[in-house]
């Protein structure tokens, strides 16, 4: 199935692309999300009307992410947990921890932004996280982990 996508799309293309998608992935993500439209001849015509906007709104959207990531730059956020021996955790720290204990400081961080490859933090400890701000833009975060 051939879409036009309406934003930058992580490996996929950019804004304005006429790409080859599969039929599930078109119906079920690219469509429902707002991120494609079906490539047909009026759908062209009428993105093409609109690109100028579109365009603008992309480097609107860039531009944001950038001030976000320039006030989250060198940002240290500590969050106090229970702890037992050897700095186990009583349970664990994720993606929506982060993100309240990023909004707690002062910037503005949803929970799908927050990257944590590998897994919930377990131990106590410093550790470095990804913020997945824009499809261009990322920004990382110090957050210490401290018992109580």
């Amino acid at each position: 199935m051939e879409v036009i996508l309406l934003e930058k799309v992580e490996n996929l293309g950019n804004l304005g692309d006429l790409v080859k998608v599969k039929p599930g992935y078109a119906r079920n993500y690219l469509l429902p999300k707002g991120k494609a439209k079906r490539a047909t001849p009026e759908n062209i015509a009428e993105f093409e009307a609109r690109r100028a906007e579109l365009e603008r709104l992309a480097a609107e959207a860039l531009a944001a992410a950038q001030n976000r990531k320039a006030q989250l730059e060198g940002l240290e956020v500590t969050i106090p947990v229970k702890a037992g021996e050897e700095g186990r955790l009583f349970g664990s720290i994720g993606t929506a921890d982060i993100a309240e204990a990023i909004t707690k400081a002062g910037v503005e961080v949803k929970r799908q932004e927050v990257r944590m490859p590998e897994g919930p933090i377990r131990v106590i400890g410093e550790y470095e996280i990804t913020l997945h701000l824009h499809s261009d833009v990322d920004a990382v975060v110090k957050v210490n982990v401290v018992n109580e």
